[in-house]
């Protein structure tokens, strides 16, 4: 077993062992959880550093990228108790990772985080815009948002493109992976305007074009 298959092995064992103390993931035995780390692998090839996982709950897919790739990486949490699980993983696992317990549309706002990132993941936002809106913010120019959805909602490709133009960003592609599974990738173009991110909630209620 080489190193890094050494690592996913511990993590798989400290995410399922915090799952069974407190509502961690939806992943509840070792194949649903690898599942989730094959899921992770797909958003590999777009990764570069530094990148930032946005809502990283259980790690997913931050650590296995962390992992694979050793870019420069931020986990951002809101979850006190998600947080506090991801900075014990990742000092066990020897990562070099910085982790950050706070809400995406204030640390958006935070000019240490803001425009800093080459590479940003987000999966589980209600849709792809309010996704956007929550990204767009910590990406440098040229940046990379690799956005992690589930099947195509109606209305969706109109709502993203309004949200593209209003945040300084341009679809790139659309990555089909199989079973309803996507990566959308949007690149940043611009300049985000200061007033996103939108105040807490706001982009998943009133997501853009939406």
């Amino acid at each position: 077993m080489s190193g890094e298959e050494e690592r996913l092995s511990l993590y798989t064992r400290l995410v399922l062992e915090a799952n069974a103390r407190f509502n961690l993931t939806g992943a509840r035995t070792e194949a649903e959880l690898a599942t989730h780390l094959a899921d992770s692998s797909t958003v590999l090839p777009y990764i570069q550093s530094p990148y930032i996982d946005i809502g990283s709950g259980a790690g997913l897919p931050g650590i296995p990228v962390a992992l694979a790739t050793g870019a420069e990486t931020l986990l951002l949490e809101a979850t006190h108790k998600k947080a506090k699980f991801l900075k014990e993983t990742t000092q066990a696992l020897g990562l070099n990772v910085r982790v950050v317990a706070a809400r995406a549309e204030d640390a958006g706002r935070d000019p240490q985080w803001r425009e800093r990132f080459q590479s940003a993941t987000i999966r589980a936002v209600a849709s792809a815009s309010a996704a956007l809106e929550l990204t767009a913010p910590f990406l440098a120019v040229g940046g990379l948002a690799i956005l992690q959805r589930g099947p195509a909602e109606p209305g969706e490709a109109e709502s993203l493109s309004l949200a593209t133009s209003e945040l300084g960003c341009a679809a790139e592609s659309e990555i089909r992976l199989g079973g309803g599974r996507r990566l959308i990738l949007v690149r940043k173009t611009g300049s985000t305007p200061p007033r996103f991110p939108r105040r807490p909630g706001v982009a998943q209620k009133r997501p853009l074009g939406g």
